[in-house]
């Protein structure tokens, strides 16, 4: 597929599912909860793989997306990410390619992770990888590839060697930040945290239990982005701040989720990936199902 051919097949609206959610669901009840996503009316299904060393390891990436493909008929389902720490190039570009050659347009491999201490120079020597990769092994199968980028940097990497970007966790302002570095042409999908209620504790609660409280602040390429997009200390240690939360995680009713998803979409969004933060995968189907109206599920057409 071509960018803007994926561009028209992904529609605006997609679905983002934790890795360590697919992983504590029986197939039988994913095969089925996929189903119904897709007769939602949602463009896409993404989930990935937990990070290199990682306390519990995920199902593995390719082999997931095997089975939501088969389980689906037209979604199309992105890995957000696979990681490169997990895989050498050849075997990355070799299960993209086979899955893209069973599936003809319905595969965008997200990558992301790290192999070394010089995260954005590694990256490059992956994609080198890959792309050496293609031409001995399923040399005639295009699948497109975005990247896990969060910095100008990344975004320039991305804009030369990828077809665009799946940022995560990330506000409105990141996604128009990034939508100036790429231009126009590069996909631009991010991901968008929610928590259907009116209950504002309640829904930064759940996010800041994700996010782990209590600890100093570290800097890694999240925090080093939070604060190029404007967010100090007081915002990012401990719990973090109810500014910082509110910028990230969507929360309240069905029409105020919706309203942000839409800020994404007038941001220079092409497609947004909603996340509900749910205990297992059928709840999560449930929110989406109450969203699927306002969202405009995978609906081609501009909100």
């Amino acid at each position: 597929m071509t960018v803007e051919e994926t561009r028209r097949r992904l529609g605006r609206v997609g679905v983002w599912i934790a890795p360590m959610t697919m992983l504590s669901t029986p197939l039988r009840v994913m095969r089925e909860q996929l189903a119904r996503i897709e007769r939602l009316g949602y463009g896409s299904l993404w989930t990935g793989e937990p990070p290199s060393g990682a306390p519990v390891a995920g199902r593995e990436a390719f082999a997931q997306l095997a089975v939501a493909l088969a389980a689906t008929d037209r979604l199309v389902i992105g890995t957000g990410v696979a990681n490169i720490g997990m895989r050498d190039p050849m075997a990355m570009h070799s299960g993209a390619a086979t899955l893209a050659e069973a599936y003809p347009g319905r595969l965008i491999l997200g990558l992301g992770g790290q192999r070394g201490r010089r995260p954005l120079s590694d990256l490059r020597d992956y994609l080198d990888g890959m792309d050496k990769a293609a031409l001995r092994v399923l040399p005639g199968i295009r699948y497109p590839r975005v990247l896990a980028a969060l910095g100008p940097k990344a975004h320039q990497l991305a804009g030369e060697r990828a077809d665009g970007v799946h940022p995560f966790l990330q506000p409105v302002a990141h996604t128009e930040a990034a939508r100036d570095a790429l231009g126009p042409g590069p996909l631009l999908i991010p991901h968008q945290a929610l928590v259907l209620t009116t209950d504002a504790t309640a829904a930064r609660g759940t996010l800041r239990a994700i996010l782990g409280t209590g600890r100093r602040t570290t800097e890694n390429a999240y925090t080093r982005n939070y604060r190029r997009l404007g967010y100090g200390d007081e915002d990012l240690a401990g719990e973090r701040s109810d500014r910082l939360i509110d910028a990230v995680l969507a929360w309240g009713d069905e029409d105020a989720v919706a309203g942000r998803l839409h800020e994404h979409l007038a941001a220079g969004a092409d497609h947004v990936l909603l996340h509900p933060l749910t205990a297992d995968l059928p709840s999560a189907v449930d929110q989406l199902e109450r969203l699927a109206g306002v969202a405009d599920g995978g609906s081609a057409t501009a909100p």
